[in-house]
Formats: C-alpha cells, structure tokens, sequence
C-alpha cells in the first residue's frame, strides 16, 4: 500500500493519520509500542523527503497480514519512502542544544534495520521493524532516555 506526499510539511500528519488508518487490517493495535515506533518512523522519514528534497514522494508500507490475512506469516514491517531527489541521506552529529539534525540517528536507533538506495534519478530509504523483537534501546541510550524523553521536542530530519 501507498500515499502520495506533495512537498509540503501538512504531508507529514496526513502520512501519520493514514499510516495508524493501515494499523487496523494488520493486526497490530494502535498503542502497541510498534505502532506509535511506526508512526514516528512515518514521520521522520516524510519529514526528510518534504523538508530536505522539495520534491514529491511515495511512502510504502508493507504490514504483516496486510496483504495475505496472515499476521504470522510475516512479522517484519517495512516503510519506504522513495523521491526524486538524488541527495543521499547524511547522518548529523549535533550538539545537544541543536533543535534538530537527529531524524537519522532516531531511526537508526528505532530501526532494526534502515538504508537506503538509488532509484531512477532519486531514491528510497527504507527501514524495517520486526514485531516479534524486543524494542531496541538505542535511542534511548543515545539520547539519555526512553522515547518519553523525546516528548514535547520537535527533530528536524535529515
């Protein structure tokens, strides 16, 4: 499944409010931790294409049992979001009075896995999370806490 971004930064709540609709046939119940990791992946990753490309988007979801009726024939969940911008993503180091710059390194420490690649004159980076794992403590450990201490702060993605 997919939706269309336009290079504007209202994209990224629609991208999130559509992303948690997609929830439902999966399987995968809205306050469960994968899903509010989904939805901030949902908007780090369309932050970057709207924010950083200027350019349109596609955003890909591929949720267990989404496709197949099957939630346990696939328990990785896999979001893509592909441009025309032919910019690689660059990891930031900033300091911790910076306002942004850790939209990778939020991801990175979310993810179980993340890259991404050339497609045509742009390209796609994607990201996976495995719903049978244990949450990942990298950002935490990053950041000097759990996801509750990212509340309240706004990423400016990369």
């Amino acid at each position: 499944m997919q939706l269309e971004i336009r290079p504007d930064p209202a994209e990224v709540g629609r991208a999130r409010r559509w992303a948690r609709s997609r929830l439902a046939g999966s399987g995968i119940a809205v306050d469960e931790p994968l899903a509010e990791t989904l939805i901030l992946l949902v908007s780090e990753l369309v932050t970057n294409a709207v924010v950083h490309t200027g350019c349109p988007a596609v955003l890909r979801l591929s949720l267990p049992g989404a496709d197949r009726g099957d939630a346990e024939e696939s328990a990785t969940v896999r979001l893509e979001v592909a441009d025309s911008s032919d910019r690689a993503p660059v990891p930031r180091c900033v300091d911790s009075d910076a306002t942004g710059g850790r939209g990778l390194a939020l991801v990175d420490g979310l993810a179980d896995r993340w890259g991404w690649s050339p497609e045509g004159a742009g390209k796609r980076i994607w990201c996976e999370l495995d719903r049978c794992a244990e949450p990942r403590q990298g950002a935490a450990v990053a950041y000097g806490g759990g996801l509750a201490s990212f509340e309240g702060l706004a990423f400016e993605a990369v």
